[in-house]
């Protein structure tokens, strides 16, 4: 008893030297420039019925709750490769972004590191119950959502197509957000769409709530994926309990938070610790959370641990 409870202290006591070491080093910096002003951490996250903008916000309420000194926000976006562009060029400190958006992203790239791989993204392809769409084929000469610009969905739906040939004129491409994507399929304007995100996508579950909706099985585009683009991509099961229609398998890809790889080491220790520490508060925001471990968040091919990630990874052996 004695002994856990001094481990209990110990722990307690490392953390709160870290929190106060990482409050010195951000006053000691702020006081070069504009002492009152806050560190501001802007998190690039995706659209709001999505599970990035979820997570972020979760993230950013622990941040601004556990960091004095830290002003933490979400900023809305297409989700994954403007994200990528975002932290590269300053627009915003942290990000998440789907794994396979990354070897095609070139700008800013260079000045992005990972914090963690947090969970997959799964590839949905959503049209109606009763309606022509029940495979990739069917999608021939038919309107569909391949996703935002700038969006992780938009490369992977335009992957997928290609390997199924249907890139080019073969399909009627619309390049709509979720938001849009499910307001375009109600109205019959669309006849699918895709969209990429960690079970469940509450767009895709409201939508699913109010109409009768078919998810399309995509499980057998996931090794002609692999063969032609590399082995980010593995297959993954939707069950039939989460969104209440039938259980299908797809395409998923891992996710990651990033951050610009100048920030300070100290604070980019810090948010992982909080990562990490609050995984039960950020799963309460959204399932997906929960599905990150200490042993997974270290496997973030192609890109590089931060240093500050790394020393936090390093200091709990996972």
């Amino acid at each position: 008893m004695h002994r856990v409870s001094r481990t209990s202290s110990r722990r307690a006591g490392l953390a709160t030297l870290s929190a106060v070491l990482l409050i010195a080093n951000l006053a000691v910096a702020s006081c070069r420039d504009a002492p009152t002003e806050p560190t501001s951490i802007r998190i690039a996250t995706g659209s709001p019925t999505a599970v990035y903008y979820a997570f972020g916000q979760s993230l950013a309420a622990i941040l601004n709750r556990e960091l004095p000194g830290v002003r933490a926000s979400v900023v809305i976006t297409a989700a994954s490769a403007e994200n990528v562009q975002l932290v590269g060029s300053g627009g915003a400190e942290l990000g998440f972004t789907q794994a396979d958006v990354l070897p095609t992203s070139t700008a800013g790239s260079s000045a992005v590191d990972a914090i963690a791989r947090v969970y997959d993204d799964q590839l949905h392809l959503v049209t109606t119950s009763g309606g022509p769409v029940r495979t990739v084929a069917d999608l021939r000469g038919r309107r569909v959502s391949v996703g935002a610009a700038g969006s992780g969905t938009e490369i992977t739906a335009t992957r997928l197509l290609e390997v199924a040939r249907l890139g080019g004129d073969e399909v009627h491409r619309e390049r709509l957000g979720l938001d849009d994507s499910v307001a375009a399929l109600r109205s019959g304007r669309i006849d699918a769409f895709f969209f990429s995100g960690g079970l469940p996508v509450r767009g895709i579950q409201e939508l699913a709530d109010a109409s009768a909706i078919r998810i399309v099985d995509l499980s057998e585009w996931t090794e002609p994926l692999r063969s032609r683009y590399g082995q980010v991509y593995v297959s993954r099961d939707i069950p039939r309990s989460v969104y209440g229609v039938d259980a299908v398998t797809t395409v998923a890809n891992p996710n990651y938070l990033i951050v610009r790889t100048n920030l300070p080491e100290p604070l980019v220790r810090e948010v992982t610790r909080l990562l990490m520490d609050r995984r039960a508060e950020l799963a309460a925001a959204h399932p997906a959370a929960g599905r990150m471990s200490p042993r997974s968040a270290i496997v973030t091919a192609p890109l590089s641990l931060h240093p500050g990630a790394a020393s936090w990874y390093r200091a709990t052996k996972p």
